[in-house]
């Protein structure tokens, strides 16, 4: 069993990382509407991972004799004011949910839960990789964006993304 303080927060990350799959989702469905379908494909690669990541989570959990609690999850704000805004509310996020982690493995340290800070491992790299996407989207948005060539040429580079599972396997 694991210390009541990591697995209050690991399931309270289960839910954090469902809400970042509805915040994504609604991010994809934004530029939908506007018809980027290259963004629209971006941030519903987005979604599956970050439903993926709340699944690994909950798994963890289950696999540590822990039960997994769920609560409800808010709907995201939307109303985005122009294109660049749900890629700066992106890496706004991104960094939420690695200070969340980070929070996370400095409690399993405090128990030494090392078993935990190892799964933790993955996801501490993982989150590196996700602010840096989120950047380098706000930086190509700023570069391109501006001529609607380069956003076309834009939309159709992240219409190339394709979802891969994560490589994170628990027993």
């Amino acid at each position: 069993m694991l210390n009541p303080e990591v697995s209050k927060l690991l399931n309270e990350q289960v839910n954090k990382e469902f809400y970042s799959a509805y915040l994504y989702m609604d991010m994809a469905n934004y530029y939908a509407d506007q018809s980027l379908d290259g963004f629209e494909n971006w941030f519903f690669v987005q979604m599956q991972e970050e439903r993926d990541h709340a699944l690994l989570f909950r798994k963890y959990l289950l696999n540590n004799g822990e039960q997994v609690t769920l609560t409800e999850i808010a709907g995201p704000e939307g109303g985005y004011k122009d294109f660049k805004e749900p890629l700066t509310q992106a890496l706004e996020h991104e960094q939420f949910v690695t200070a969340s982690i980070n929070s996370i493995y400095e409690a399993a340290y405090r128990n030494k839960d090392f078993r935990t800070m190892q799964f933790l491992d993955w996801f501490i790299k993982e989150q590196g990789e996700e602010e840096k996407n989120a950047e380098d989207n706000i930086k190509k948005f700023e570069l391109f964006a501006g001529d609607p060539k380069g956003l076309y040429m834009l939309d159709n580079e992240l219409k190339s993304r394709v979802y891969a599972a994560p490589s994170l396997v628990l027993d």
